[in-house]
């Protein structure tokens, strides 16, 4: 495997950290945390700059809670900056590690997600059930031909 060196300024570059502000923001522009975060985005993410670099960037605690719909889940989310940070990896390491994943690995991928997931399971659930019918047919043949073989 091809090796990478000097990742990690471009992990910490304020133009990464942008980019990855932005993916973090889609879907909950309206989000309160997220307007908080908006309000003074240079200066957060100057503070986060600084932190990478000087290796003194530390999580926040996570934010647990229950749900109850559809069913009882324990749910523990990362607070907005980090999720910033966890983008701001992704967008160094996935275009390393995505042509190494296998084609039917669907999470945290571009293109990939619930949906295609689902709609690939059928597929394999289509041709499952294409397979057993025919199976099962060639076992019904065996039967009547063997019936056929011993009666006569």
């Amino acid at each position: 495997m091809k090796s990478y060196r000097n990742l990690y300024p471009w992990l910490c570059s304020y133009e990464n950290l942008e980019l990855a502000f932005k993916r973090a923001r889609v879907r909950k522009t309206l989000k309160p945390y997220v307007i908080e975060f908006e309000s003074e985005l240079k200066q957060n993410l100057k503070q986060l700059n600084h932190e990478l670099e000087n290796f003194t960037y530390t999580p926040s605690p996570l934010t647990t809670f229950i749900v109850y719909d559809p069913k009882t889940r324990k749910i523990s989310a990362s607070h907005f900056r980090d999720r910033v940070v966890h983008h701001a990896l992704c967008n160094i390491i996935a275009p390393i590690f995505e042509k190494d994943f296998i084609f039917d690995s669907f999470a945290n991928r571009k293109g990939k997600g619930t949906h295609p997931a689902i709609k690939r399971f059928e597929q394999f659930l289509s041709q499952t059930t294409i397979d057993h019918k025919q199976t099962i047919e060639r076992e019904r043949e065996r039967e009547s031909t063997h019936q056929l073989c011993t009666e006569g």
